[in-house]
């Protein structure tokens, strides 16, 4: 697969995110649940960042670190929807954008049960910021079920731009997640 197929795929699972606002949406359920992280700026990069850098990982690490991200976001919607609000809970999505950027900007390869640690901080603040809208919704396990495989499919396009790409444009992907932390500096100073 070409460069321009792989970024063409990744437009076209992007776009819709030029049709909705960020939250809400007008719907109740799972085009909801789709939309909310594909249209917020702070769930799009946290969550392609997790699969740029699980790609750019060895073993286990590979999946260890989205399946960790998907299962403790959907722990923390059902924490949110419960009520918990994490203090500083933006700051904390903004930080999980610099942080995952910057994982991927320098492609570390820290020990996998810091790696594990610190992806399942990052998404328990944007899974607490899921289920807080979650009384809203008139079909709370639908929107649930979007959010889950919205957030799939950017892990899923992250890791495949990385390993579909040729080794020459490791820079590129590393380039991608600075962008990534200089857009979370943007978030938190905001």
């Amino acid at each position: 697969m070409t460069f321009k197929r792989i970024l063409g795929a990744l437009a076209l699972l992007l776009t819709p995110a030029l049709a909705f606002a960020h939250p809400g949406h007008g719907d109740n359920g799972l085009i909801a649940g789709i939309s909310h992280p594909i249209g917020g700026l702070d769930h799009l990069l946290a969550m392609l960042a997790v699969g740029l850098w699980a790609a750019q990982q060895k073993g286990a690490a590979r999946w260890a670190l989205p399946c960790t991200f998907v299962g403790t976001m959907l722990l923390g919607g059902v924490l949110g929807f419960e009520g918990l609000n994490l203090p500083a809970l933006e700051g904390g999505i903004a930080a999980s954008v610099l942080a995952l950027g910057l994982a991927v900007a320098l492609a570390v390869r820290p020990p996998l049960s810091l790696a594990v640690a610190a992806t399942a901080l990052f998404a328990l603040f944007h899974g607490v910021a899921h289920g807080l809208e979650l009384p809203d919704m008139s079909s709370p396990w639908t929107y649930a079920a979007g959010f889950v495989a919205a957030t799939a499919a950017l892990h899923g396009a992250g890791y495949v731009m990385v390993r579909m790409l040729p080794q020459a444009a490791a820079p590129v992907v590393r380039l991608m997640g600075a962008a990534s932390a200089a857009t979370g500096v943007w978030l938190l100073a905001g």
